[in-house]
């Protein structure tokens, strides 16, 4: 136990400092400045080592969050990266992009606030590159067995480095020019600069895995070949079929999905101007979805220069303090400001679009929008109460409804509600295919994506070597909390 007595020393949270809105808002750096050494170990320091700890359960990847935040207080940072890279592959990227459900397990949050699990450990994770002990990990003999991961997000890389540390050939497909899926192109570089990911890649490199980028498998390899080439398939495409708003005005110039608006940008960033991008500057913006995706959108419009951003919610506005019905551990639905809604913006709930506005060219120039009601459990605009606001740029981030069904029906693979079967080991009906994080499960959180693509590679290396000492802390099956 890291102090026994320091949960009743120190009794609030401390976060790192981040970068002054204005100042921030200026580039695309990422907006977090490097934690102070003295307030990380008084954080640490509160953590109980509890009996049970409930932590251990809130996070999908059991994160053995007691021993390391006992070794950070200790100071001995590389014990402590041992033991946080021992359930976790990729520390660097949960600890700045999961919403951290360990923290709402966290027993000491029954009467004070949680401990600072999350920001712990993602200085964990920066002290192990910046001081070099993230050193490759090549497997000590190969097996002669190949395997294809396809998509190249935290799922796919989670699941081609176990596969390649247990002695296989792997090689991950993915279409996009460079690797890291969303994570280089979905998520904006002021919560992820992509150097992050490159250094991660590198050792995934030294370590024997195989990257083949710009390469999308049913277009320049069919999915058949591919199955004749390697022995075992792992289908980690994501869910990025986007969930549409069919109302009147939805095909006028102006109103894109969110995630072209943000892949754009990110190019952008990496130094490839796209053609004709789609930009916020000089505009009124409207958001339309109030998720992640949607405060992706708020910042990447702040930092383009929009006149003004809003952003509609149709449900209600989450409480700020956990409900009875969602009691410790449960991770609750609250109230979330994130980094974007700080540097500005209206937020809107309960409020139905209705109609998207032309002008004269044809471009969206206003939102029609009502209040929302709700009528036996569905929620609709209600009669009397339509508005307009002023709208340059719409952005639909709605959140998404599947995989992409093109992937089923080249491999034979049966969908349901968007998603392709499969077993709790997650396996499908046809031999050597598998499918993890989001493809299989529907989107979801990165350390999510993590655990399945873990135990997914367990499940395919049973599958190749009739055995595994590979961990698989997840089934197929296993939902959130929030589910």
């Amino acid at each position: 136990m890291a102090d026994p007595r320091g949960f009743l020393k120190v009794t609030e949270r401390e976060l790192p400092k981040k970068r002054p809105v204005p100042v921030r808002i200026l580039d695309w750096r990422e907006i977090g400045e490097p934690g102070d050494r003295a307030v990380l170990k008084r954080q640490a320091g509160r953590c109980m080592d509890c009996g049970v700890p409930f932590c251990h359960q809130g996070c999908p990847l059991g994160n053995l969050i007691p021993e390391w935040n006992d070794l950070t207080w200790r100071g001995e940072g590389r014990a402590a990266s041992d033991r946080l890279h021992a359930t976790n592959n990729f520390p660097e990227l949960t600890g700045r992009l999961c919403p951290a459900p360990c923290e709402s397990s966290c027993v000491l949050g029954i009467n004070q606030p949680a401990v600072t699990i999350k920001s712990i450990e993602q200085t964990i994770a920066d002290e192990a590159f910046a001081n070099g002990w993230t050193e490759p990990h090549p497997p000590a003999r190969l097996t002669g067995k190949t395997v294809a991961v396809v998509g190249s997000g935290p799922a796919g890389l989670a699941a081609a480095q176990q596969l390649t540390r247990a002695g296989h050939t792997v090689a991950v497909y993915e279409r996009d020019d460079r690797i890291g899926g969303l994570l280089r192109y979905g998520i904006p570089d002021f919560k992820l600069e992509k150097h992050t990911i490159d250094a991660r890649l590198a050792q995934m490199q030294a370590e024997g895995t195989r990257f083949r980028a710009g390469i999308e498998i049913g277009r320049d390899i069919g999915w058949d070949e591919l199955h004749e080439r390697f022995d075992a398939i792992v289908v980690a495409t994501g869910a990025p079929a986007a969930r549409e708003l069919d109302i009147p005005g939805r095909g006028l110039d102006g109103v894109h999905p969110a995630m072209t608006y943000l892949v754009q940008q990110n190019r952008a960033v990496a130094g490839t101007e796209p053609a004709n991008q789609i930009t916020a500057q000089g505009k009124h913006v409207v958001v339309l979805g109030g998720g992640d995706t949607g405060s992706d959108c708020i910042g990447t419009a702040h930092r383009q220069g929009a006149l003004s951003v809003t952003n509609l919610a149709i449900g209600v506005q989450p409480p700020t303090e956990r409900p009875e019905h969602q009691p410790w551990p449960v991770h609750p639905n609250l109230f979330e400001v994130q980094t974007s809604h700080e540097e500005g913006g209206e937020r809107t709930y309960l409020a139905s679009t209705v109609e998207f506005l032309a002008n004269a060219a044809g471009e969206v120039r206003a939102l029609k929008i009502a209040d929302t009601e709700i009528v036996d459990g569905t929620r609709r605009p209600k009669a009397g109460t339509e508005r307009e606001i002023p709208a340059d740029l719409v952005l639909l981030a709605l959140g998404f409804t599947g995989a992409d069904a093109s992937i089923g029906e080249a491999l034979g693979v049966p969908f349901e509600r968007g998603l392709p079967q499969r077993r709790p080991d997650y396996s499908t009906e046809r031999p050597g295919v598998f499918v993890a994080g989001d493809a299989g499960r529907g989107a979801s959180l990165i350390v999510w994506a993590i655990a399945e693509g873990r135990a997914a590679a367990a499940a395919v290396d049973a599958y190749l070597e009739g055995s595994s000492e590979l961990p698989a802390p997840v089934r197929a099956t296993d939902r959130p909390f929030a589910a």
